[in-house]
């Protein structure tokens, strides 16, 4: 597998308009917390047709590719937003999708690539992490789409950023969920290109923090991690082939205990009728938890696909179970 690269302003603008006439822009909305000396404002991609903003970078993967290349289908390796976005994208493309999934993963992400028509093909975490780092891949004849390194995911997810820097051109820092990383890469390589000046950070779940950990020791490291509710962030390494661009866009990272991230998901409930998943609070629980970042501070909401159960428990004021 090759290394990845920062996306230009021309490719986030070219996937912006090849995905555009599939999923309306997602709205930038204040989020009225009553401090003094911040505006919190939330990138609403939970609004997303699949609820999820990893529908910009699967419509880009597929929508970008040579017919000829997908004619035996796609294939995408995930925990659940991007297996459910690839579904959404194989069946606006007329082609078939498998998404490669550990079980465990939030059954809303299972049964949402089941609806769409995709298939879903259980693997272990162990090999789940090898196919995404491309120590391994399936033996299969979809064309795999790799999540977290692959251009034109990189490129979709710029889209994210561009729109940012548009809708509030003062902004001061992004938050931003940090999982493989490619969100924040592609995010971040609009928003500083466009204001250099902006900060933007890596958000992890304190019970797996790979970027806190990397950036401390001053490469990649494997790190212990423990089991935790929110599944779509944080991981036992960093995927090696994105890292490097990565490091060169943050400005660092913020770890959130699942404590701090249930609670900004009944915050978003009860200020703003917004429904989250663990990782799509954790930028709003860092924004709290870090009162030395002021000024303009845009959270991006990642998705709100949680298990009923599981966002029950939550609004009664507990810690859902790993």
């Amino acid at each position: 597998m090759t290394a990845s690269r920062r996306p230009t302003l021309d490719e986030i603008a070219e996937a912006r308009e090849r995905i555009a006439p599939h999923l309306a822009r997602t709205p930038l909305v204040k989020l009225d917390l009553g401090l003094p000396d911040r505006q919190i404002f939330l990138k609403l991609e939970t609004l997303s047709p699949i609820g999820a903003f990893k529908l910009r970078p699967a419509l880009n993967a597929v929508l970008s590719r040579d017919p000829a290349m997908l004619k035996k289908g796609v294939a995408v390796t995930s925990s659940g937003n991007m297996a459910y976005g690839m579904a959404f994208a194989a069946r606006l493309a007329g082609v078939p999708m498998v998404a490669y999934m550990y079980r465990g993963a939030p059954q809303t992400k299972i049964d949402g690539v089941r609806n769409l028509g995709g298939a879903v093909r259980f693997v272990s975490a162990e090999t789940w992490w090898d196919y995404i780092i491309g120590a391994d891949r399936p033996d299969a004849p979809e064309l795999l789409i790799n999540p977290v390194t692959d251009q034109a995911v990189l490129n979709g997810n710029g889209s994210i950023g561009m729109e940012i820097v548009e809708d509030l051109p003062g902004v001061d820092v992004v938050l931003t969920p940090y999982g493989g990383g490619s969100m924040t890469t592609g995010l971040a390589s609009a928003v500083k290109a466009v204001s250099p000046r902006v900060r933007v950070f890596a958000v992890e779940d304190d019970s797996a923090a790979p970027v806190t950990a990397a950036l401390a020791a001053g490469k990649i490291v494997t790190i212990e991690t423990r089991p935790s509710f929110i599944k779509s962030i944080g991981g036992p390494s960093l995927v090696p082939q994105l890292w490097p661009v990565a490091q060169d866009l943050i400005d660092g990272a913020i770890a959130v205990s699942p404590a701090e991230v249930t609670e900004a998901m009944r915050l978003l409930f009860s200020k703003a009728k917004i429904v989250a998943e663990g990782a799509g609070a954790a930028s709003l629980a860092a924004a709290i938890a870090r009162p030395d970042l002021t000024g303009n501070i845009v959270c991006v909401i990642s998705g709100g696909n949680v298990d009923a159960l599981a966002y029950s428990v939550v609004l009664a004021g507990g810690i859902p179970a790993a």
